[in-house]
C-alpha cells in the first residue's frame, strides 16, 4: 500500500497508509479507498474528514476542504472577541464551517451566522455545527445557503461584531497551477478569485460596511502579494486594514476595522 501511494506522489505515504487502514471497515473497503487516493482525489475527501483547530471535520466530495494554515484566521477573530460579551459572528464563503465553527467553540457565549453558495458545503456546515452541541443560553447559530451576508438574520445589520471571510483568492490564471487534487477534486468557485484574485474581496470590502458596528472587523486571507491591493480597496469603504504575516511563506491573514458609522442613528432598529 505504501509503495503504491508513494508511486502515486504522496509524500508521506505512510502516514497515509496509517489513516486509510484507520478508516477502513473490511479489506474491501481499504482497497476501495486507496484506489480512490491513487487516483487523485484528497485523503481527506477519501476518508470523509478534516482536523482543523482542534475539531474533526465532516467533508465530502465536490467541496473545499479546510487548509491547515487558515487556523490563522481563528486565531485573530477570537482574539477580535475575548472582550465582547456577546459576539455576534458571520463567516462567509463558508465552505464545511471550519472558521465558523472553529470560533464557536472557542467562544461558546457568540452568536454565529455561517452561508455558503454551495448547497453541499452548507449540509456539511450544519453537520459540523450541530456535531459542537447545543449553545448554552439564548445563542443563536445560523446556517443557510446565500451569497455573503445572505447568511446573516437582516436585523443583524449594523451589529456584527466579525465577519470572517475565506474567500477564493487565486487569479484566474494561476488556476492551472494548483496542485492536481484541488483542481480535479474541489469546486472551481472557492479557488478561482477573478482576474487579479480579489473579486470575492471587493464585493467584500462593498458590504461589509452596512453590517459590521463602528469598530467591527472583518477577517479575510489572501496571498502575499495581493496583501497592498486588498489593504487599498478596503481602505475605500472605511475600512482600516491591517496585516498579520505567517512565520514562513504562506497566505496572509489581513483585519480590516470599521472606522465610523455608516448610517444614520434613525435608520437603525
Amino acid at each position: 500500500m505504501v509503495a503504491r501511494l508513494r508511486a502515486a506522489g504522496c509524500v508521506f505515504a505512510e502516514e497515509e497508509a496509517a489513516v486509510l487502514t484507520g478508516a477502513a471497515a473490511d479489506a474491501a473497503h481499504l482497497e476501495t479507498l486507496v484506489a480512490r487516493r491513487v487516483a487523485g482525489e484528497p485523503l481527506e475527501l477519501v476518508v470523509g474528514q478534516v482536523e482543523f483547530a482542534g475539531l474533526r471535520l465532516r467533508v465530502g466530495p465536490g467541496v473545499f476542504v479546510p487548509r491547515q494554515r487558515t487556523t490563522a484566521m481563528v486565531d485573530e477573530a477570537v482574539a477580535l472577541l475575548t472582550d465582547v460579551v456577546r459576539p455576534r459572528v458571520v463567516d462567509v464563503c463558508c465552505g464545511v464551517g471550519a472558521v465558523g465553527c472553529a470560533v464557536v467553540r472557542r467562544l461558546a457565549h457568540a452568536d454565529l451566522a455561517m452561508g455558503d453558495v454551495d448547497p453541499a458545503a452548507v449540509r456539511l456546515a450544519a453537520s459540523n455545527l450541530e456535531a459542537l452541541g447545543a449553545p448554552t443560553g439564548w445563542r443563536q447559530r445560523l446556517v443557510r445557503v446565500g451569497d455573503l451576508f445572505a447568511a446573516a438574520p437582516d436585523e443583524w445589520r449594523g451589529t456584527v461584531d466579525v465577519c470572517t471571510a475565506n474567500a477564493p483568492y487565486v487569479p484566474t490564471h494561476a488556476v492551472a497551477l494548483m496542485p492536481r487534487d484541488s483542481r480535479d477534486h474541489e469546486p472551481l468557485t472557492a479557488v478561482d478569485g477573478g482576474e487579479d484574485g480579489l473579486a470575492v474581496h471587493r464585493r467584500l470590502a462593498a458590504e461589509a460596511p452596512g453590517w459590521l458596528r463602528p469598530g467591527g472587523h472583518l477577517v479575510v486571507e489572501v496571498g502575499e502579494s495581493q496583501v497592498e491591493t486588498v489593504s487599498r480597496v478596503l481602505s475605500e469603504h472605511a475600512l482600516s486594514a491591517r496585516a498579520v504575516w505567517p512565520d514562513d511563506e504562506g497566505p496572509v491573514v489581513v483585519v480590516a476595522t470599521m472606522t465610523f458609522d455608516p448610517a444614520p442613528p434613525r435608520l437603525r432598529a
